[in-house]
């Protein structure tokens, strides 16, 4: 299948929400985009019993219907102080205080741990680095199956940074990468089989490094320079599109809205 070159003119923009004047209550069906997704719900649901579904089939629908996910790319070190370098999408923040963040390892074969798994556990320390479109492909060439104690970075053409207080090195090229502890791991066991394929990671950072010139005047990640990849299903990574702004509501602010909207609503 032939697909259209990367667009490299292409640049993430901020724009208003899909509908900028929806209001407390309103319906879905109250825009020709909404009437438009609704139609959609003749076709029915197909409902997955997990219990029944294949394992294989499981990851397929997983990874594909929660999207976008980013992703944690994650410098380990050995004992022995081999290198390993490798994505995992399974991730996301948990607290700012304290600083911890999250991802899940999927175990090459039941029982047996990957060289990732087994280095965040020796005590050493380990960084979680994000990928930004400019070495996306050397980043996904770690994902190559490779035999244990293979240093991933040898073929990722990426660059090993020192960090602050941990063994592990930082990716250079990353523009934000956190060195870590480990706050906690936890083995996933299947429920009825027993089976140990998974283990989560709650990771505490300790030190952040984040390049210059993707940071605002307001401490925050500038998202047109920092350019982050996003994992969907398949074989498929996304670049952020557009992004729109949607203020948090306030009761203090919208209470009088609020109280319209239910009066209102409640007299259809």
């Amino acid at each position: 299948m032939s697909i259209p070159a990367f667009d490299t003119t292409s640049y993430s923009t901020y724009t208003q929400p899909p509908n900028p004047s929806w209001t407390y209550g309103q319906k879905v069906d109250a825009t020709p985009a909404g009437k438009e997704w609704l139609e959609g719900e003749s076709a029915g649901w197909k409902v997955y019993n997990t219990a029944e579904t294949d394992k294989i089939d499981l990851y397929k629908l997983l990874i594909s219907g929660i999207v976008p996910r980013p992703i944690a790319f994650v410098s380990t070190i050995s004992e022995d102080g081999v290198e390993n370098l490798a994505p995992f999408s399974w991730f996301n923040t948990v607290t700012n205080y304290p600083p911890v963040i999250s991802f899940a390892v999927n175990h090459s074969a039941p029982g047996r741990l990957k060289d990732t798994a087994t280095n965040l556990k020796n005590g050493q320390g380990f960084t979680v680095n994000i990928i930004s479109e400019a070495f996306v492909e050397n980043a996904n060439a770690t994902a190559i199956d490779a035999p244990r104690d293979f240093d991933e970075w040898t073929l990722s053409g990426l660059t090993k940074e020192k960090c602050v207080q941990i063994r592990a090195s930082r990716v250079k090229e990353s523009a934000f990468s956190m060195e870590c502890e480990l706050y906690k791991a936890i083995d996933i066991t299947h429920p009825v089989t027993g089976e140990h394929n998974n283990t989560l990671i709650l990771a505490h950072v300790k030190y952040i490094h984040v390049r210059k010139d993707v940071l605002t005047e307001k401490g925050v990640i500038d998202l047109t320079k920092f350019k982050p990849v996003a994992r969907l299903g398949d074989i498929s990574y996304a670049r952020v599109g557009d992004a729109y702004r949607i203020a948090r509501p306030s009761w203090a602010q919208d209470e009088a809205k609020i109280q319209e909207a239910l009066t209102t609503h409640a007299s259809l």
